[in-house]
């Protein structure tokens, strides 16, 4: 995610569902829970107990994908008509698991193709499902869940033309489709959307057919690498799309909202930094590239690292394309295992618009950024007491992650050598492709490829609240700008 700081540089009986959409989902799951679970059934959890959001996610299985099938008329803009489909594998005998919603009138949900015993609502986001059948560790499985309503505005955006874009971070995606919504559990998706004609859909991954009946036109997108939900998107609105590869062949697909500014040197700057990354971060990750500029609207983002397809605001310029891009390899490819490990995307993202500043500019990071962005904190008593891994609840994006953890990324740079630094983002990227890891995971490989003992560098930067003692703070070359006492 992009932080504003720079430093200085009609309803009929559904066959298959059994129930009406005129039924609301409480007096289904009335009529339903009459019929008893087997002893033995074990209720998943309701979150997978994250440290700062304990009821984000859900225990007892593991998704694989998701089937996202959505109708959106912009001419209705509170209004989203959804009928998804997740397949999962079982962790635990279940007889009762969750999945996370926010909202919506919820008309029917199939467990394996038979409708669910009972279905109810509780707390903020929680759908709470009783299969027909107990299901069996190990026991792959689908719900298909149908709803329609308002979308949660957390995730769910609307723009002045009456398009509509979806993003958010730490939440957003259970505004739109039922999910596991929690970091550590990656998963491929699949998206169709039904739209009117003349307007367009843009989603991760690469596009599918698109096909036309009547006066309304469905968009298909897969993304077929895992992927945290928060990087899911949908993007709906009279775009311009630009269609061009990069030197490999890499598919790169731009979508810009009717009066977003088209720079003609987008292509060629986007391009140039996905190849550079490349060089500092490892092969680019994904089968697919570009972004979407969105126009204004309700709580659009200014940007977000959506996987394989970042969304930004009023354009596509090169310093938010560095941040973002960087995020595809920090964040999207290796995510979190939770909350407390912001630092693995938004400390390398910040410091990668220096990369590029220093790459495509000749800035010298150590006095332009390094010594610049000191002063600067100097005259903020409260820039140092922002701890860099496990900040607290509500706090795990807040500014001064990614500026004192950019500048914790400069100072590692001249602790290890440039050398230790970029083989530990390339291992960092190759070990931990499409799945998850930690912070501190990141410190012990910093240390092995190094072979230096990081203990106090990392113990002064990521886990204290103070300025750090100078032998940290001043590593290397940055002893230069050491002050005089």
């Amino acid at each position: 995610m992009t932080t504003s700081f720079r430093p200085s540089s009609g309803r009929q009986r559904s066959r298959h569902f059994g129930v009406t959409g005129a039924v609301s989902l409480t007096a289904v799951g009335t009529l339903l829970l009459g019929v008893s679970v087997p002893a033995a059934a074990t209720t998943g959890g309701a979150g997978v107990g994250d440290p700062y959001y304990p009821e984000d996610g859900n225990s007892g299985y593991d998704v694989i994908h998701y089937d996202v099938n959505l109708h959106y008329d912009p001419a209705h803009p509170d209004r989203l008509d959804g009928d998804t489909t997740v397949t999962a594998q079982a962790t635990a005998d279940l007889g009762q698991f969750d999945l996370d919603l926010k909202g919506f009138e919820v008309s029917g949900v199939l467990v394996d193709g038979h409708a669910a015993r009972a279905v109810r609502r509780s707390g903020d986001h929680e759908l709470v499902v009783t299969p027909y059948v107990q299901l069996r560790q190990g026991q792959q499985f689908t719900v298909r869940v149908r709803y329609a309503g308002t979308p949660a505005a957390e995730g769910w955006h609307i723009l002045d033309d009456g398009g509509a874009e979806a993003a958010g971070e730490p939440h957003g995606a259970t505004s739109w489709f039922p999910a596991n919504d929690h970091p550590s559990d990656k998963a491929t998706l699949a998206l169709a959307v039904t739209v009117p004609t003349g307007w367009t859909v843009i989603g991760n991954g690469l596009p599918g057919p698109t096909t036309v009946d009547g006066g309304r036109r469905t968009f298909r997108w897969s993304e077929t690498h895992p992927m945290v939900m928060y990087a899911a998107t949908v993007a709906i609105d009279k775009f311009t799309v630009q269609k061009y590869a990069l030197a490999d062949g890499t598919p790169v697909i731009d979508a810009y909202s009717p009066g977003e500014a088209i720079d003609p040197q987008t292509q060629r700057v986007q391009a140039d930094i996905i190849s550079f990354f490349s060089t500092k971060f490892g092969p680019y990750p994904f089968e697919s590239a570009g972004g979407i500029a969105l126009g204004s609207g309700r709580d659009v983002p200014p940007g977000l690292e959506t996987q394989s397809r970042p969304t930004y605001q009023g354009g596509l310029w090169d310093y938010p394309m560095t941040h973002e891009i960087a995020h595809q390899w920090f964040g999207d490819s290796v995510s979190y295992t939770d909350w407390r490990d912001a630092c693995i995307a938004e400390c390398v993202a910040q410091y990668a618009t220096q990369l590029w500043d220093e790459h495509a500019a000749g800035s010298d990071l150590d006095t332009v950024f390094y010594k610049g962005t000191l002063e600067g904190a100097s005259g903020d008593p409260s820039f140092w007491s922002t701890r860099i891994y496990d900040a607290g609840p509500g706090h795990e994006l807040d500014e001064g992650i990614y500026v004192k953890g950019a500048l914790m990324m400069h100072a590692l740079r001249r602790t290890v050598g440039d050398a230790g630094f970029f083989t530990t983002l390339k291992q960092w990227t190759s070990e931990h492709r499409d799945s998850n890891a930690s912070w501190p995971d990141f410190e012990r490989l910093a240390a092995k490829v190094s072979g230096q003992d990081l203990t106090g560098f990392f113990s002064a930067w990521a886990h204290s609240t103070t300025v750090p003692p100078d032998r940290y703070l001043y590593p290397g070359s940055l002893a230069q700008l050491r002050p005089r006492r």
